[in-house]
């Protein structure tokens, strides 16, 4: 049986991406590194600090002053623009609230399993006024590892007071499905439509194009382990 239902938040309950890729050009762009929003869109789901390091890896900035920011520190800096951003612009994703609702419906608890600060988090939660749907949400800052490890999923689980494998997962990144994935859940990827068929996503018990095509047959399909793509 399914005893709880958890969410990844940026790109699959708010559409916080295009913030995330808007502040990476502006902070990156202050050290020498000017991205492109399709560059930007190669590490959709990684924490920003391993976002930080995997430009870095590929592009060193090497003006003094530029170098004298840490990692921490241009992580941050993109951190708190996409606070404010999210906070005024932010809408959720088509099918969002009605996949909470869904759930809250039948009396099964919904949580956030997300790689953002819990800062952050509740911005969103704010934003799109969805406190009374949520059981809890819980950040993978606050675990020993971000995802892709199952830490943040495990840990979700645990204060939900549920076994992993009776969870249901909903992720729109390759690297948050891993982490789901790891955690022995029942997945649902939710790609978005410029990685749609990216082999990663195979791993999925299920992959919808988005949350709005998620209904009672995938919910059954679910709860019985009858699962399709």
């Amino acid at each position: 049986m399914i005893n709880a239902a958890i969410f990844d938040m940026d790109g699959l309950l708010v559409d916080s991406e295009p913030h995330w890729r808007a502040m990476e050009r502006v902070v990156f762009a202050t050290v020498g590194l000017h991205l492109t929003d399709d560059e930007c869109m190669q590490t959709t789901g990684l924490p920003i600090l391993e976002v930080v390091r995997y430009w870095f890896a590929r592009a060193p900035w090497t003006d003094q002053a530029a170098i004298g920011r840490s990692h921490e520190d241009l992580a941050t800096a993109i951190t708190d623009g996409v606070h404010e951003r999210i906070a005024t612009l932010a809408e959720p994703m088509p099918g969002a609230i009605e996949a909470l609702q869904f759930f809250v419906s039948r009396g099964i608890p919904t949580a956030i399993a997300s790689a953002s600060p819990m800062s952050l988090i509740e911005v969103v939660v704010d934003r799109l006024g969805i406190r009374d749907y949520l059981t809890l949400w819980h950040s993978a800052t606050l675990e020993a590892r971000n995802k892709p490890a199952p830490d943040v999923y495990l840990g979700t689980a645990r204060k939900l007071n549920v076994l992993p494998a009776d969870c249901v997962t909903f992720e729109d990144s390759g690297s948050g499905l891993q982490s789901a994935y790891s955690a022995g859940m029942r997945t649902v990827a939710v790609p978005a439509a410029f990685e749609s068929e990216d082999p990663k996503f195979t791993i999925a018990d299920i992959i919808i194009p988005s949350l709005t095509m998620f209904s009672v047959d995938i919910f059954d399909a679910l709860q019985t382990k009858e699962y399709y793509s």
